[in-house]
């Protein structure tokens, strides 16, 4: 029995000593953790207060972008500015994902708004520490309060402008759009984002957590949105529809499926026109067949103009004093060059033998424009390096062709070889007396045009008027446009003859009123298919430029047309049909008055 007590006695001394150091254990990472606990309350309130500081005003700060109202778009009725592109008031459903419940948001945009839902709400939901974000735009006011009417927690409504085109098809491959996120694109609206878009504004307030504001403090911040510039563009409206009207038919009537169309003022550079056909809505931009259809084909797309060239080349020889209207040269149908033989395209046996210049330029010889390439190189027998030389002078320099011509929308620069550089040199440049082996605009070739017909004064194109402040149009200044006197009065006097009498078969016709000085040149294009020129000619592009006015009188208007079609061949024939028809539109709507 004693045995057994000891025994008894010495195993509770054990559990003893186990159940204190037990204790001690506890205790110690009691102790521990309290310590750390310390230590962090020591790194949150004095270490790292700022910061904590910051993230406490964030959950509870209502941070809203206040959206700036873009700029309108003008164009010109006559002599008054009148909106082609207007805003309405739209809402836009901004939430905070890290409070609002997933399936409750998109219950309420499901039911109420279901169209204008921008947002993958699984996406959404799925990043991390996302406070803000835009899941439906562009919401009509009787939606909205709908919306608003369900008193969803966290999520509220912002209003913004959508963008409205009233004037429809119109004009669109110069406007352009406006897309889902509200940046242009594309036309004037693209081109001109940066002053029609405005700068938005900011509001900082303490918020709720249904981020309604609950004070006015010191910590507010609002800084007001800036409006985007309502811009006045050149063009007339009336006249831009007349035109198009006008395309569309001759469009039907010639088996091409695209048109262009460009009307400037040749003495002071402003447009008046500028059509791409076939167009299509604004408002509804994404029911194309293919992004092509955005394209500006007159300031964008680079093409060989033809024969329309030969107005600079004969323009550079006769104002270098080598060449006149009555000089004379033998033609005998095509010209070797480099080994290749360029031909006319008119080959009436009666063209054959000495002839005029006047003569090539009616008939539209090829022969005719490289003799004047001849000439600039004082060899009337070859074409030389300094004929080439000469040429690009004319080409690049002075006429500007192949580089942008600095008017405000976005353009494409096109290419003039280098006269020194290449194989083939001298075929190449005899070539582009004629408009092939180059690659300009037509906006680029009408305002050269333009120069050769206005006096010889180079001018920047410009397609905006100003801008409208206060209701009233107030005019741009540009300083940054070049005016350059690159040809002589007797040059330009001369290349108007020269184009008024290629057209006087028109007015014996009937086709030209009598009492205006109408005269234009044609050019018919070969394509490049595959890395060389299309001899099927199974798909040819028509282009006509010409200009009108009071017979005496420098002209008033330069009007260019191209006519195409992907394996039609359109030739310069139909788009001298379209100019005719362009031309009596225009005197009749700006009421241009015939001499006397």
């Amino acid at each position: 029995m004693p045995r057994n007590n000891y025994s008894n006695t010495k195993s509770s001394n054990s559990e003893g000593k186990l159940s204190h150091r037990r204790i001690n254990i506890l205790k110690n990472i009691v102790l521990v953790a309290l310590a750390i606990i310390l230590v962090r309350l020591f790194f949150i309130q004095i270490i790292e207060h700022s910061a904590w500081v910051a993230k406490a005003d964030k959950q509870h700060t209502l941070l809203e972008t206040i959206t700036a109202k873009r700029g309108q778009i003008y164009m010109m009725d006559k002599n008054e500015p009148v909106a082609v592109v207007l805003n309405q008031t739209t809402y836009q459903v901004v939430i905070d994902p890290a409070v609002t419940d997933k399936e409750s948001v998109k219950n309420v945009l499901t039911t109420h708004a279901k169209d204008y839902i921008t947002a993958d709400f699984d996406a959404v939901y799925s990043q991390e520490g996302l406070r803000y974000y835009v899941v439906a735009r562009n919401i009509p006011r009787s939606i909205a309060e709908k919306i608003a009417a369900e008193e969803v927690p966290a999520v509220w409504l912002q209003k913004t402008n959508q963008r409205v085109y009233p004037e429809g098809e119109m004009a669109s491959g110069l406007l352009g759009f406006v897309n889902a996120d509200g940046l242009g694109q594309y036309g004037v609206e693209g081109s001109l984002d940066h002053l029609l878009s405005g700068e938005d504004g900011l509001l900082k307030t303490t918020a709720d957590i249904n981020k309604v504001a609950l004070s006015i403090g010191n910590d507010n911040v609002k800084i007001p949105a800036e409006d985007g510039k309502d811009i006045v563009l050149s063009v007339d409206r009336g006249l831009e529809r007349g035109v198009e009207e006008i395309a569309v038919n001759h469009l039907e009537n010639s088996g091409a499926t695209n048109a262009a169309v460009l009307i400037m003022d040749p003495n002071n550079g402003e447009v008046l026109t500028m059509a791409n056909l076939p167009n299509y809505n604004p408002g509804d931009y994404g029911n194309v067949k293919d992004a092509s259809a955005y394209s500006n084909y007159v300031t964008e797309i680079p093409y060989e103009p033809a024969s329309i060239c030969k107005n600079f080349a004969f323009s550079a020889a006769i104002n270098e004093g080598v060449m006149s209207p009555d000089t004379t040269y033998y033609n005998q149908g095509y010209e070797i060059v480099d080994g290749w033989k360029i031909e006319n395209a008119e080959k009436r046996s009666s063209l054959n033998g000495i002839i005029s210049m006047r003569t090539a330029l009616y008939w539209s010889l090829n022969s005719g424009s490289i003799y004047a390439l001849k000439l600039l190189g004082g060899d009337s027998t070859s074409i030389n390096q300094q004929g080439r030389e000469k040429l690009y002078d004319y080409y690049y320099n002075k006429f500007r062709l192949g580089q942008a011509t600095g008017i405000e929308l976005l353009e494409a620069e096109g290419y003039i070889p280098d006269p020194n550089e290449g194989w083939g040199r001298d075929s190449t440049y005899a070539n582009m007396t004629f408009g092939q082996n180059l690659s300009i605009t037509m906006l680029q070739t009408a305002t050269a045009f333009s120069a050769v017909v206005n006096g010889g004064t180079y001018r920047t194109p410009s397609i905006i008027k100003g801008t409208m402040e206060n209701g009233e149009l107030v005019p741009q200044i540009r300083t940054d446009t070049i005016e350059d006197k690159i040809l002589s009065d007797e040059t330009s006097a001369m290349m108007r003859d020269m184009l008024v009498n290629n057209r006087n078969y028109k007015v014996a016709n009937g086709i030209d009123r009598l009492g205006y000085a109408i005269g234009g040149k044609s050019g018919t294009a070969q394509v490049i298919k595959d890395g060389s020129y299309d001899n099927t000619m199974s798909e040819l592009v028509g282009s006509y430029i010409g200009f009108i006015g009071p017979e005496g009188e420098l002209p008033k208007y330069v009007i260019m047309v191209k006519m195409w079609g992907e394996g039609q061949d359109i030739d310069s024939g139909e788009a001298m049909k379209l100019f005719d028809s362009l031309s009596n539109y225009l005197i009749d709507y700006l009421k241009i008055k015939p001499k006397g």
